[in-house]
């Protein structure tokens, strides 16, 4: 994987981009940046593995990779049309990150957001701020591993 986060994270996103058009699913830039957070923290909980070195930052509507917020910010609250190419990941890869848009991928983007909201990760990196209090604090790459490590039953 490249040592570039905002690379690192154009391939997550742009896999996660496709492989959802392809099953009929548009995501918008909120409902990929949820995608793109629980593909890189169930990757850490099950295989203690990064899928993006980029820390996801804690903000209203949620976690998000900033580099692929900007990226994508001309679609606001649309879906995501851009002409992407489909990155190559291993089979294990594949599988897992098709299994993330079979879990996650049938939610709507505010119900993950709502999710993400309840979770001590996106929680924990906002603090006391009130929810619509704008804010870039970083999430716990730690802290999100062993909070849905709780989840997998070891």
């Amino acid at each position: 994987a490249p040592a570039n986060p905002a690379a690192a994270s154009a391939r997550l996103a742009d896999y996660l981009i496709l492989e959802s058009r392809e099953r009929g699913d548009l995501l918008t830039p909120l409902k990929l940046q949820k995608l793109m957070f629980y593909a890189d923290a169930w990757c850490m909980a099950l295989f203690d593995e990064e899928l993006t070195p980029e820390t996801f930052q804690a903000w209203v509507h949620g976690p998000v990779a900033p580099s692929q917020f900007h990226r994508f910010k001309e679609f606001k609250w649309m879906p995501i049309t851009a002409n992407l190419e489909r990155p190559d990941f291993s089979n294990n890869h594949r599988i897992f990150l098709n299994e993330i848009i079979d879990v996650f991928g049938s939610e709507s983007a505010t119900a993950l957001e709502i999710m993400t909201h309840r979770e001590l990760p996106w929680r924990e990196a906002r603090g006391d701020l009130p929810e619509d209090e704008p804010c870039t604090n970083a999430i716990s790459k730690q802290t999100t591993k062993t909070f849905y490590r709780g989840f997998a039953g070891d």
